[in-house]
């Protein structure tokens, strides 16, 4: 962790942090209005999600990390932006969701480049797995949308045969595979490197059914 980022956390993490307790969060008061809510998981330096909530000021943007340098990062970008519609949360994101958010409070939950953990024997500690599918739709808002990006491709093929058999999921592309990658997501330096050197990026877009 750099001085900058560890000064960012000392300085900067009331204004943007959210201390998660024993109680359950209501979004309108962290953000003191009522609107649109995406909720980002693991957003790394946090680059990508700093760029929406600035493009995007008329929704509230909550995000989920556990890296600490990343965080630290994500408060200097937020606070360089003046932005008022973006809080963090440094928990686990499972906890976060089961404990401390309510059901049908999400209009959106994006999950960019999670951890493929390539390994066979890694598989389970993937986090998109069946019962987390199946925790999302319970906090997603009717119509809700669920957005997941990967550039590795076993991994996306496994996310679309996780989310295709959820219930209560529904496959937003044509013949249920994948989906053309949102204007709304940004173009990370990771995956600007990454088209450089050939890679694909697979976006997976689901909505929940009303």
């Amino acid at each position: 962790m750099t001085r900058a980022q560890q000064r960012a956390l000392a300085e900067l993490w009331e204004r943007f942090g959210v201390e998660t307790g024993a109680a359950m969060l209501n979004p309108g008061q962290l953000f003191g209005r009522r609107a649109s809510l995406i909720l980002e998981i693991g957003f790394g330096d946090g680059e990508s999600l700093t760029a929406m909530a600035a493009a995007n000021p008329g929704a509230d943007y909550l995000g989920i990390e556990v890296h600490r340098p990343g965080i630290g990062h994500l408060l200097l970008r937020a606070a360089e932006l003046g932005l008022t519609n973006l809080r963090v949360v440094c928990a686990d994101a499972v906890d976060v969701l089961e404990q401390h958010l309510p059901d049908e409070c999400l209009d959106r939950v994006q999950i960019f480049f999670p951890d493929p953990w390539p390994k066979t024997r890694h598989h389970k500690r993937r986090l998109i797995q069946p019962p987390f599918a199946a925790l999302l739709v319970r906090k997603l808002k009717p119509a809700g949308q669920l957005h997941v990006a990967t550039d590795c491709e076993s991994y996306a093929y496994f996310i679309l045969n996780v989310l295709n058999a959820t219930p209560g999921l529904m496959n937003a592309a044509t013949g249920n595979g994948f989906a053309p990658r949102p204007p709304c997501r940004p173009l990370t330096k990771f995956e600007q490197r990454g088209q450089r050197l050939g890679h694909n990026v697979w976006d997976i877009l689901f909505i929940q059914r009303t």
